[in-house]
């Protein structure tokens, strides 16, 4: 059974956020990306022709790469986008007809939220995840964190502030994956022609994921032989023989 846009989105764990200033500049992105392993990307609206860019990566790489629309702010965008090869909707901001449209099209929904009101909001009228944006700017991952705590359900994805260095803090957080932006769609480095700085980053953002997710497991691990132990010694004292 092929996987849902949800899992491969958590999976991967992160979303780059694209905006490029050209196609071929897109392009090129795209293809240092993929190499280090990252296997979704957001092409924002504000990329030159970003319709005619979604088609194109949907074209060369079909089911390989995720595709998703970014900067989408009205319906009319999201159809377009989606009749290109989005797969999921993105915006920096609550926009219920986008959020109404993506669903229709049985697409995912990631619509932008900052304030308990908004991400609570957003959710409710059917986002499949809520984009914390800019997360930075009111105080990183403290802040998802405490938006977690009278929401635990909510499914959070901070944008503006991630990096390399303020990953693994996010998902110590509570985030679902992480929306990434300049740190690794480097496009200084693509002027440069050195796309490899692109393909090293993407790799070790996927190492910090890997060390955070097998560290989980580690914990999972010990706390499930903690609770036999627990349970052993339970069923000792009922029967009368000492713990070991």
């Amino acid at each position: 059974m092929s996987e849902t846009t949800a899992q491969i989105i958590e999976r991967v764990g992160l979303i780059p956020v694209l905006r490029a200033r050209n196609a071929a500049q897109a392009h090129a992105v795209v293809k240092a990306m993929i190499a280090g392993g990252v296997t979704v990307v957001e092409v924002t609206m504000t990329v030159p022709g970003a319709i005619e860019v979604i088609g194109e990566l949907k074209k060369e790489y079909g089911t390989s790469l995720l595709l998703g629309a970014g900067t989408v702010t009205t319906a009319v965008e999201a159809e377009a986008t989606i009749d290109a090869g989005a797969e999921f909707i993105v915006s920096p901001s609550f926009h219920p007809e986008v959020v109404a449209a993506t669903k229709a099209r049985k697409k995912l929904s990631i619509p932008g939220a900052l304030t308990p009101t908004e991400a609570i909001t957003a959710s409710e009228a059917g986002a499949d995840y809520v984009k914390i944006f800019p997360c930075s700017a009111v105080g990183g991952a403290s802040y998802l964190k405490s938006l977690l705590a009278p929401f635990p359900q909510l499914k959070l994805i901070p944008t503006g502030g991630v990096t390399l260095a303020t990953a693994e803090s996010f998902l110590r957080a509570g985030a679902r994956a992480l929306g990434v932006g300049s740190e690794l769609v480097n496009l200084a480095a693509i002027d440069a022609g050195t796309p490899e700085t692109i393909t090293e980053t993407a790799r070790a953002y996927l190492q910090v994921l890997a060390k955070f997710r097998e560290e989980g497991i580690q914990k999972m691990e010990c706390n499930g032989e903690e609770k036999i132990k627990v349970a052993g010694a339970l069923n000792s004292m009922r029967n009368g023989a000492p713990a070991k």
